[in-house]
């Protein structure tokens, strides 16, 4: 019977996620222990015999090996996470806002559309900045798509300057997207904010509150997941025509989750 969706033969993947690397520069170092496989089979044993009273010798097994165990210790907001709207604070103006596991799925597997800001200074661009963004690309976003904010920080990834040195959105910018129905805004960024210091010192330079986290701090008001740590949206070979997927992981009661995301390219 001939399908009417996409054969994966006739489907390009772009991998848009960042590496885990326990041996690269983290703001939250990442441990990585692995079990080796003979290490696993000791292990195996040692475990049938405290829980079941069996008593196995693993040198019966193909080189004395059974499985390898991977142990890492990180935080979800550690390469490519998407936020759950409980990230942003306990108390919402929409009501108590929802963990990563108890967001629709729906709203991770929808059409992308790409904007660059790759040419922006460090800081935080505003909504008529993503409106010459519109125009360039030749319309605004649809209600549903996903948002991936072009930077060019994931170059930097891996070192200090990652977290130092890239351009996130102020509020009315989020505010844009989230009018036009937008309900996932990505960045290949560390945050979708500022830097920490660029805010921090704008905050001490005008004392204005709504300079600390205001891409964050949408989410108080209206429900919206971002990801963060993307990489490779270079790579993607028009604005639009394309589709997203960033399925988070299940984490029951987290404010975030990570990702495996790609884009998915009809060749």
């Amino acid at each position: 019977m001939p399908s009417n969706g996409p054969r994966p033969d006739h489907m390009k993947i772009i991998d848009l996620s960042a590496r885990i690397d326990a041996a690269a520069w983290e703001a939250n170092p990442i441990t990585h222990e692995v079990m080796s496989p003979a290490e696993g089979a000791r292990h195996m044993a040692e475990g049938m015999r405290e829980h079941f009273g069996v008593d196995f010798d693993p040198s019966v097994l193909p080189d004395g090996e059974l499985l390898s165990l991977d142990t890492l210790t990180l935080t979800t907001h550690t390469g490519t996470h998407v936020d759950a709207p409980s990230h942003y604070g306990s108390r919402a103006a929409y009501g108590v806002p929802r963990h990563i596991d108890q967001m629709p799925l729906e709203w991770f597997l929808a059409p992308g559309v790409v904007l660059d800001v790759s040419e922006e200074p460090v800081g935080a661009v505003g909504a008529g900045r993503l409106a010459e963004e519109f125009e360039r690309i030749g319309r605004a976003p649809a209600p549903g798509e996903i948002v991936l904010l072009r930077t060019g920080a994931d170059a930097l990834a891996g070192t200090p300057a990652y977290f130092t040195d890239f351009t996130g959105l102020d509020g009315p910018a989020v505010e844009l997207l989230l009018d036009l129905g937008v309900r996932v805004i990505g960045t290949d960024a560390f945050s979708l904010d500022a830097p920490f210091g660029h805010m921090i010192a704008e905050f001490q330079r005008t004392g204005d509150r709504r300079v600390l986290w205001p891409a964050h701090l949408v989410g108080r008001r209206r429900e919206y997941c971002q990801i963060e740590n993307l990489a490779n949206l270079d790579l993607l070979p028009a604005p639009t025509g394309f589709t997203v997927s960033c399925l988070p992981v299940k984490l029951v009661g987290a404010g975030a989750g990570w990702t495996r995301a790609v884009a998915l390219v009809d060749s």
